[in-house]
């Protein structure tokens, strides 16, 4: 009597330890689903996690958007190491012989995310290449990037710059949220030296980091196993692992310059990556912190600081 006791006990326990394995799983794959694939992702989402309130900046995107809009584009591509066509919008100026090439942020696309700076850029004689990340756009993919996979296609866009506006072009990088990730990324990485700076905007330092926040900032749930498990999908879906590549150590091996932006009021990005990521910055590098703005607000906020802290960056090169 005492052993079938037992049995059934220990039936009841992994029954129990089954369901709630199941029961975690299934919420891993909730998440990530809504977070790492194409058509589960929605912009109106994110805008509502990063609470930053656009509707006021809107008469000033616009105005920018018309001035934009009157000046030569096209669309280009370029096709990433893993077969995926690559979708950029191409703003020529003069010569070409300053180029920034723009990376946007999570759920977003190269058109919206540099509305508002392409009057800087453009006034300054840059020509602009605003690139669709992958799975974003017009680009293809199916699984999201974020910075991981990104840095490598950045690369691509890098050596198309080069191909087409010859080897004496001046490039800088510049990203947001997760293009900031993706450009910092890349600084760890050989470039051409025709790359000389990168600047960031409100990046994370790595994909597991800024999930684990999010998770508990805004929806309350602790990390583990959901990360755990994501991680795992995500290998055996994507191909890399959610800390595999990580801003912060990735600046370790940095070369050219590096300006960090970040707002000190961003609840989505913390802005404690920003300094930790500052820290570990090998190459010169330079700081902004904007007082108070949410997620991608700094330029809208202090648009006067920020002009500024790009002119003494830009001019330093």
């Amino acid at each position: 009597m005492a052993a079938k006791k037992r049995l059934k006990t220990a039936t009841k326990i992994v029954g129990a330890v089954s369901a709630i394995t199941a029961a975690e799983f299934g919420l891993a794959a909730y998440f990530y689903r809504r977070t790492m694939i194409r058509n589960e992702t929605k912009v109106e989402r994110t805008i509502e996690m990063a609470g930053t309130d656009w509707s006021k900046y809107m008469p000033f995107i616009l105005e920018r958007k018309v001035a934009m809009m009157k000046q030569e584009h096209y669309d280009e591509w370029t096709v990433s190491s893993d077969g995926l066509k690559l979708h950029g919008t191409w703003f020529p100026k003069g010569e070409c012989k300053k180029v920034v090439i723009c990376f946007h942020g999570y759920t977003s696309q190269g058109m919206k995310d540099y509305i508002g700076l392409s009057g800087y850029y453009l006034e300054k004689g840059y020509a602009m290449l605003l690139v669709d990340e992958r799975a974003h756009g017009e680009s293809e993919g199916k699984y999201i990037g974020f910075g991981c996979l990104d840095r490598l296609d950045a690369l691509k866009w890098v050596n198309w710059i080069i191909h087409k506006c010859g080897e004496e072009t001046e490039i800088l990088l510049h990203g947001t949220s997760m293009g900031a990730a993706t450009v910092l990324m890349v600084s760890g990485l050989e470039l051409p030296t025709q790359v000389k700076g990168i600047v960031s905007d409100c990046a994370f330092t790595s994909p597991k980091e800024v999930f684990t926040h999010v998770l508990k900032s805004n929806y309350h749930i602790p990390a583990f196993p959901i990360m755990q498990l994501s991680d795992f999908i995500n290998r055996k879906l994507s191909g890399y692992g959610l800390d595999e590549c990580n801003a912060a150590i990735e600046v370790k091996k940095a070369k050219v310059p590096i300006l960090l932006i970040h707002g000190t009021g961003d609840t989505f990005v913390p802005c404690s990556m920003c300094k930790r990521i500052y820290e570990n910055i090998a190459s010169p590098k330079k700081m902004l912190l904007v007082e108070g703005a949410a997620h991608a607000e700094c330029y809208y906020k202090d648009t006067a600081a920020y002009e500024n802290a790009l002119t003494e960056f830009i001019g330093g090169l």
